[in-house]
């Protein structure tokens, strides 16, 4: 198994270190794992485990982060590596993202930094997105890769469950390595964030913050799972969360589950649960609400928030049509905010 130096931790007593990479903060005695199962106490010095050990790699529109008002049309170079900070029971990658758990081997193909890079590079990618699973957990694999990417024009893309530390968040904005970020935002109570993530909310909506006030472009996602956060006073107050704190103009997608892992038997969501969330989000006053995992069934169009103009055609991952022009709507005028070509 390769190690490799971690980043964010310091020693303690007893050659312990304290892990702060995310709201976790691990205590880590000599020989054992913090909760992400791929961070090691080695003789005292923290070691990421899964460095360069991919369980993914390969190009993807960028639509399917989902990221809708970041370079449209483009594709992303998207990589992962086994493990997460978090053990949801609806996973839908649990095959990768609990792979650690299941014994001590970590799976992946050995990459490098560079590998990635040339990879993106021949796949005429405008971005990498660290994704499917967390990036935070290989999040020094991830910074490597980021510095590399800029350096050849590319941008980069954080799909993350928003589990993240500010200390985290501090490092790799301040360097300017991250353009975007979709944050999974699973629900607004903090009970099901513990019993079900086995994590906790208040950290992720400070995460979440810290994203947007680096001027990361931020997105949220919320997978709308049938009994557990789909109530019309849970989506309220996502979508207040998102107006109040960050700003009208970030998209919100509401995500349809299907059943999957420990919750493989529970019903897919209802396309008028998915719905009701898409009003309660306008009602909210956000320009950018859209139903997902649904094709042709729920609104994947931007429209104009000022004449409702189609300005973004698409449907599902498939771009028809950018009518934009200038970053505004051909019509009226009014600003579309994003990062377009």
């Amino acid at each position: 198994m390769s190690e490799h130096d971690a980043m964010l931790y310091k020693p303690i007593e007893g050659q312990k270190v304290l892990c702060e990479l995310c709201p976790h903060a691990c205590i880590i005695p000599p020989g054992k794992r913090g909760f992400c199962r791929v961070r090691q106490n080695v003789a005292g010095k923290l070691k990421s485990l899964n460095y360069g050990k991919l369980v993914a790699l390969g190009t993807d529109p960028i639509e399917k982060k989902p990221l809708f008002h970041f370079l449209p049309g483009t594709r992303s170079l998207s990589i992962a590596a086994s493990g997460c900070n978090f053990r949801c029971s609806f996973c839908q990658n649990w095959q990768i993202s609990q792979q650690p758990g299941r014994n001590d081997s970590i799976a992946g193909e050995i990459a490098t930094p560079e590998r990635v890079v040339e990879a993106a590079i021949a796949g005429q990618c405008s971005s990498i997105s660290y994704t499917y699973t967390e990036p935070t957990i290989f999040f020094e694999f991830a910074y490597d890769t980021a510095r590399l990417a800029k350096e050849q024009g590319l941008k980069n893309c954080f799909v993350t469950n928003g589990f993240i530390s500010l200390k985290a968040i501090d490092k790799i904005t301040r360097s300017g390595l991250l353009d975007a970020v979709n944050v999974d935002l699973k629900c607004f109570r903090q009970e099901t964030y513990r019993k079900v993530m086995k994590g906790s909310l208040q950290p992720v909506l400070d995460a979440i913050c810290a994203l947007h006030a680096a001027g990361v472009w931020v997105e949220i996602t919320t997978l709308i799972v049938p009994g557990m956060n789909d109530s019309a006073s849970e989506l309220g107050d996502i979508a207040a969360f998102i107006a109040e704190k960050l700003s009208v103009s970030v998209p919100w997608h509401v995500s349809r589950f299907h059943g999957d892992y420990e919750m493989s038997q529970r019903s897919a969501t209802p396309i008028e649960s998915l719905n009701l969330a898409c009003r309660i989000g306008k009602d909210a006053s956000l320009k950018y609400v859209y139903g997902g995992n649904a094709p042709g069934k729920t609104d994947e169009k931007t429209h104009c928030p000022q004449c409702n103009k189609i300005v973004i055609d698409r449907e599902g991952f498939l771009l028809h049509e950018i009518l934009l022009r200038n970053g505004k709507c051909p019509d009226c005028d009014e600003v579309i905010e994003g990062i377009w070509r």
